[in-house]
């Protein structure tokens, strides 16, 4: 692998408009690359990723979001306050974002070709998963993961108690064990803002590292199992996105640690 383990945390103050926060073909970066939109009431923002599909989430605030003539009205509170609102772009066709208030979003688009149409998911659209029991239960959004609209990438978010761990039992999804080969990129959020988290990235032959992320980071996950904790005190949000080689999620369990899920008991 040219991409070691320890360059795969980003973290760039937020600035207004577009943001790039980690591009595809560096750092180690396959299929994904990554931007952070930050308006005022009244700005507008225009993005395009010529052979690439693209997917906004919105993080605070409301807009309109114009895709190849479709405008789709999105505004959320806050990630840990309200369900996601989320745009799909097909490949080449331009996102037009008009704020309405103060405004943050994700981007994330990856390689893809053909013919598809806009589409929206709204609060009510998102597919809610439990995951996880004691201290490692957390929930995990579906946004576009099994929907027939997206061609490529996988897009969600996972919402950690706080305490609890996540991605665990650790898995990964690099095909070295014969699951779909994916790269992942998260996008954490901290509540109260403040605080941290931690990342682990490490692989069966011992590459092993640990961020400590904080609110507005990002981290790339090229190989290797990703297990997230969150500390007392603070919950901890992240959006995650995929893609690679199948539109498929079958994450592989670290065979040393997949014992939890038959635990009778998961010590608090």
């Amino acid at each position: 692998m040219s991409t070691m383990l320890r360059d795969t945390l980003y973290r760039l103050p937020r600035q207004p408009g577009l943001q790039l926060l980690q591009r595809r073909g560096t750092g180690g970066a396959r299929e994904l690359t990554t931007w952070r939109v930050r308006l005022k009431p009244g700005a507008e923002q225009q993005f395009t990723a010529e052979r690439e599909e693209s997917v906004l989430v919105v993080q605070h605030g409301a807009a309109s979001v114009t895709v190849a003539g479709r405008a789709f009205d999105v505004s959320r509170v806050d990630v840990f306050e309200e369900r996601a609102s989320a745009v799909y772009a097909p490949p080449g066709e331009a996102i037009t974002v008009s704020a309405r208030s103060n405004f943050e979003a994700i981007l994330v688009s990856t390689p893809a070709d053909g013919a598809a149409s806009p589409a929206m998911v709204s609060p009510e659209d998102v597919r809610i998963n439990a995951r996880g029991r004691g201290n490692y239960a957390r929930e995990v959004h579906d946004l576009f993961v099994t929907d027939h609209v997206a061609q490529r990438i996988m897009v969600g978010e996972t919402f950690n108690p706080a305490g609890h761990w996540s991605s665990y039992p650790p898995h990964k999804h690099d095909g070295a064990n014969g699951e779909p080969r994916l790269e992942e990129v998260y996008h954490f959020r901290i509540a109260p803002r403040h605080g941290f988290a931690h990342q682990s990235l490490y692989t069966a032959a011992g590459e092993c590292v640990t961020h400590q992320v904080r609110d507005g980071d990002a981290v790339l996950l090229p190989y290797g199992y990703h297990p997230v904790s969150a500390p007392p005190g603070y919950r901890v949000y992240y959006l995650w996105a995929l893609a690679g080689d199948e539109r498929r999620l079958v994450p592989y369990e670290d065979p040393q640690h997949r014992w939890v899920h038959d635990a009778v008991h998961v010590e608090q």
